[in-house]
C-alpha cells in the first residue's frame, strides 16, 4: 500500500473516531438533561434545586459547544480541502500569478489553523461542561440525602 494511501486511511480513521466521540458526548449531554428533568419532575421550586439547575445549564452548554465543535471541524475540513486544491493547482479560483497563489495559500493556511484551534476549544469545553454537570448533579444528590436525613 502506498504511503499516501496509508496516511489517508489513518486520517479518515482518526476523523471518524473524533466524530463518534463528539456525537457520544452530545448524546450524553442530551440524556443527562432528560435525566435531570425526570428526577425533578413534580418537585416544588426551591433553592435546593440550584445544583441540578446548574448541572442542566452545564449540560446545555456542553451540547451547544459540541454543535459548535462540529461546525468548526467542518470549516477546518473545507479550508483543508481548499488548501490542497491550491497546492495542486485545481482550485476553481486558482490565482494565475505565483505571488497571488502564495498569498492565497498563506491565507488559507491561517484560516485552517484558526478553524482547528476553535474546534479544539469547543471540544474541550464540551467535555468540561459535561463533567461539571455530572459533579453538580452528584452534589445535588448528596445535599438531598443530607436534607432528608436531617
Amino acid at each position: 500500500m502506498p504511503i499516501e494511501s496509508a496516511i489517508a486511511n489513518l486520517h479518515k480513521a482518526h476523523t471518524d473516531a473524533q466524530d463518534k466521540y463528539t456525537y457520544f458526548l452530545l448524546a450524553a449531554a442530551g440524556a443527562a438533561i432528560a435525566f435531570a428533568v425526570q428526577k425533578t419532575e413534580g418537585m416544588s421550586l426551591s433553592w435546593w434545586l440550584t445544583p441540578v439547575a446548574l448541572a442542566t445549564a452545564a449540560w446545555a452548554g456542553s451540547f451547544f459547544f459540541g454543535c459548535k465543535n462540529l461546525s468548526w471541524v467542518g470549516a477546518a475540513l473545507s479550508a483543508n480541502y481548499a488548501l490542497l486544491q491550491l497546492r495542486q493547482g485545481s482550485h476553481p479560483k486558482q490565482p494565475p500569478h505565483p505571488q497571488l497563489l502564495e498569498a492565497a495559500i498563506n491565507g488559507t493556511t491561517t484560516a485552517l489553523e484558526g478553524n482547528v484551534l476553535q474546534a479544539q476549544r469547543f471540544a474541550l469545553w464540551q467535555f468540561r461542561l459535561l463533567v461539571i454537570g455530572a459533579a453538580l448533579l452528584i452534589a445535588w444528590r448528596v445535599l438531598e440525602m443530607w436534607r432528608i436525613t436531617k
